[in-house]
């Protein structure tokens, strides 16, 4: 009987990046509705989480969960990476406020960042801020970064909800 060699399975086969991936992003805030929300994980397992809390119309919680394969958390990680978002600070980032707030936490491999700030609705939120011309300057950079990745992730996670669920999210 011939013996084959041991392949890696499971976790071993994965990268260290695959292994200690994690993402969370959250926008929300308070109000005459109640508490409405969007928020969407990726766990290192493929597990990807979504939850949309809108109370308006009499709307309700939809929640979908789905197991994605590491083809897609890695595409996940090139978008990320190539952002360079871990090179950012949201110390000058405007600070959440009555019309709510979004935080986007990231863990890949050794590297984790975890940013927290106001509502964006739009680009020309981020040209309102404090400091509108200092969005060409190295402290302000990252939020306009952190808006264009933003909307990239969120593009990626509707089209793979959309793919599964053929669900409206807005």
């Amino acid at each position: 009987m011939e013996k084959i060699a041991d392949k890696p399975s499971g976790d071993r086969a994965r990268g260290s990046k695959l292994r200690n991936f994690f993402l969370r992003y959250y926008i929300g805030h308070k109000g005459k509705y109640g508490h409405e929300f969007l928020e969407f994980e990726f766990q290192h397992d493929g597990m990807m989480r979504y939850a949309n809390n809108s109370n308006y119309k009499s709307d309700c919680l939809i929640r979908k969960e789905v197991f994605v394969n590491d083809i897609v958390l890695e595409e996940l990680i090139r978008i990320i990476e190539d952002s360079e978002i871990f090179k950012e600070d949201d110390s000058d980032w405007p600070k959440p406020d009555k019309n709510g707030k979004q935080e986007l936490e990231i863990r890949i491999g050794d590297e984790k960042v975890y940013f927290k700030t106001s509502k964006f609705g739009s680009f020309l939120d981020i040209e309102k801020s404090k400091d509108p011309d200092g969005q060409r300057t190295n402290s302000n950079i990252g939020s306009t970064l952190y808006y264009y990745l933003l909307q990239d992730i969120k593009c990626f996670v509707f089209s793979l909800l959309n793919m599964r669920f053929r669900i409206k999210p807005f």
